[in-house]
């Protein structure tokens, strides 16, 4: 078996070679959004369709994994490595039998879209290429839209072509079943043949010889996801991602009839047992996979909410192993690749918000909520495939008079996302405002700085403006949506000659601007000229003190509270350097762990990959992107005394 894992001996050589600064106090490294923290045994990233052998092995595909391929393998809540590249497959839809793995391709310059790939389950090596769809141009939709095996024969649903394409596990054409829309698959005990049309609610079935028997008529708002025939129970489990959120069972001995569910009605958006938008236990996402082993462990699959165009940062992997009793045995989660967690100010720091989820804990945390709710917000931009960004996953979180604010983005964003909670949505996030947009009255993209303060005022260089812009918070309507006044604009500094980055701490009245030659052409850098200005609200807009200039190569992302900034670099190394805002020298370096349990990743690849917190206690929280493990690793630190 091919097995992906990337090695991390020269980083820990390389950390240890690392002399720290004299001013080092002793600091933690955690990480959360992943069930494991090594590189070796984390979770891998943005599941979206499952395979279980009857010997319990799982096989799920993604669309990209930066450090694995994009099958991945586990057994008995262990990851046992990956199989094929990280960029090969769709994702979407993936099967196998005794010897095989049949797995939907991604968009290749060699064959295009619409193409399944054969691989064999013990080398991990493709052995054939099925071209199944005429459709070969689609880079960003799934093409072939389920997979199933019965004996020697192999099914695929071509979405765009409406039909379902029946081969030979060798990849002879034997027919084509014409369906509008068709998803996900199985087959019976019988060699019926089980399609999901998602959008229409339904699922049918057909006979051995393609003729259509009977209709299984889930409701206009139901959306079945996936599909698995149970042989013990000769039930066929339909996982549904609309409003109910669960896995709808149904006999098919006979004419098909309703046998039950399992999972919470309404799943993670249900009030009667847990506050909406709560995850656990049965309170299900989106069902993308069902399967079972041979001794009657059930895996179920969720897909969590979020990511719009790009199918490689959705909401995550949330694999869950219930017993014959309906009993979670384990689970498997990695709920963030490329996007961020800030620290929760209105709990101190214990809870962390991304983009689309929220999380706790240390040790991998706990995976809380999915901030997303599709059903009542079906425009949400972090949703809407339409969308410019590659995913709004970055968050930067305001507590103000008990109201927290969220603010959404992309990797490197220049279009920012707002949000409010209340108390009747629990912690799903409500879409307000886009900037740039008619809210703020400009159109002109925030790409020289954006910045929520802990006030809730909002920072904005707006391109080609050459100025700062401040709207202050003027306090809330009775939903709890945040309301802002007219800009206000300060020129930017002469001796900023791009503005890059812009950080205002309220608390003392700093503001921090980040700037780069203006003949470099990257909007997304933070440049080399680091301007602090203690009293701006005051009056001190220039006479900046201290001047950082950062001498590391390529600064990406920074962060500030209390007393320091913290900065991130890019195609360089992990380390995030803790400058003094009094003195401008760097205090400490955050390197690795110690002993090097945790796996930092390699860099910060995303312009707000780092967010910063100051605890009641003293102790600094310094949150990093790990896309590399499909985590984000949590620093904790308390500067030594006089610092």
């Amino acid at each position: 078996m091919i097995l992906h894992r990337i090695g991390v001996a020269w980083l820990a050589a390389t950390l240890t070679a690392t002399i720290a600064p004299l001013c080092e106090a002793q600091y933690s490294t955690d990480w959360i959004a992943n069930t494991y923290g090594t590189n070796a045994t984390r979770v891998g990233n943005a599941a979206r369709s499952m395979w279980v052998a009857p010997e319990g092995v799982i096989y799920t595909a993604s669309m990209w994994d930066e450090n694995e391929g994009g099958v991945a393998l586990y057994q008995n809540g262990q990851s046992l490595g990956s199989i094929g590249g990280h960029g090969d497959f769709q994702g979407g839809a993936i099967t196998g039998n005794a010897t095989s793995l049949f797995v939907a391709m991604q968009y290749n310059a060699a064959y295009g879209s619409g193409s399944v790939g054969r691989y064999n389950r013990a080398s991990g090596a493709r052995d054939l290429l099925i071209a199944v769809s005429a459709d070969t141009t689609e880079k960003l939709a799934d093409v072939v839209t389920g997979l199933a095996t019965s004996g020697s024969l192999l099914y695929a649903s071509d979405f765009p072509g409406n039909r379902v394409r029946v081969y030979t596990t060798d990849g002879v054409w034997q027919r084509d079943i014409g369906v509008a829309g068709p998803g996900a698959l199985a087959v019976d005990a019988s060699g019926n043949l089980w399609v999901a049309q998602k959008n229409a609610g339904a699922v049918l079935q057909f006979g051995p010889g393609g003729q259509l028997l009977n209709t299984i008529q889930l409701g206009s708002s139901a959306r079945p996801s996936s599909l698995y025939f149970d042989s013990q129970s000769l039930q066929l489990m339909i996982g549904d991602s609309g409003p109910d959120m669960n896995i709808k069972n149904y006999s098919v001995a006979s004419t098909p009839y309703f046998a039950g569910t399992f999972g919470v009605r309404g799943g993670y958006l249900d009030t009667t047992s847990g506050i909406k938008g709560q995850v656990g236990d049965k309170r299900f996402t989106r069902v993308t996979g069902i399967g079972k082993d041979s001794s009657g462990t059930l895996y179920v699959l969720n897909n969590p909410w979020g990511g719009s165009r790009d199918l490689g940062r959705n909401g995550g992997t949330d694999i869950q192993a219930y017993d014959g009793t309906g009993t979670l045995r384990w689970k498997l989660q990695a709920v963030n690749f490329e996007g961020n967690a800030t620290p929760d100010p209105a709990t101190d720091g214990a809870m962390f918000y991304g983009g689309t989820n929220l999380y706790s804990g240390t040790a991998g945390g706990t995976f809380v909520a999915n901030t997303i709710d599709p059903i009542t917000y079906p425009s949400d931009p972090r949703i809407n495939l339409a969308d410019i960004s590659r995913g709004e996953h970055f968050a930067q979180v305001a507590s103000v008079s008990g109201q927290r604010i969220l603010v959404a983005a992309g990797q490197n964003p220049d279009t920012f996302y707002f949000f409010h909670f209340n108390a009747a949505s629990g912690y799903i996030a409500i879409p307000d405002y886009t900037l740039p947009g008619s809210a703020f009255n400009t159109t002109a993209p925030a790409r020289n700085g954006f910045c929520l303060d802990s006030k809730g005022d909002l920072w904005v260089g707006l391109d080609k403006t050459n100025a700062i812009t401040h709207y202050p918070l003027t306090g809330f309507d009775a939903s709890g949506k945040p309301l802002w006044s007219a800009a206000l604009t300060t020129p930017v500094p002469a001796t900023i000659s791009r503005l890059t980055r812009i950080v205002y701490l309220p608390e003392s009245d700093t503001m921090i601007l980040t700037g780069e030659d203006a003949s470099i052409t990257d909007w997304t850098a933070v440049g080399t000229r680091v301007e602090v200005y203690h009293g701006w609200l005051a009056g001190n807009t220039g006479a900046p003190g201290p001047v950082i200039t950062l001498t590391s190569a390529n600064p990406k992302s920074i962060a500030a509270a209390g007393n320091y900034l913290f900065v991130g670099y890019v195609h360089t190394v992990p380390n995030i350097d803790a400058f003094n805002l009094t003195t401008g020298a760097i205090d400490t370096t955050f390197v690795n762990s110690s002993p090097n349990t945790v796996y930092v990743g390699n860099d910060v690849d995303s312009m707000y990959g780092l967010r910063a917190f100051l605890r009641s206690t003293g102790e600094y929280v310094v949150t990093k992107d790990n896309y590399n493990g499909a985590s984000v690793v949590v620093y904790r630190w308390t500067p030594a005394a006089g610092h």
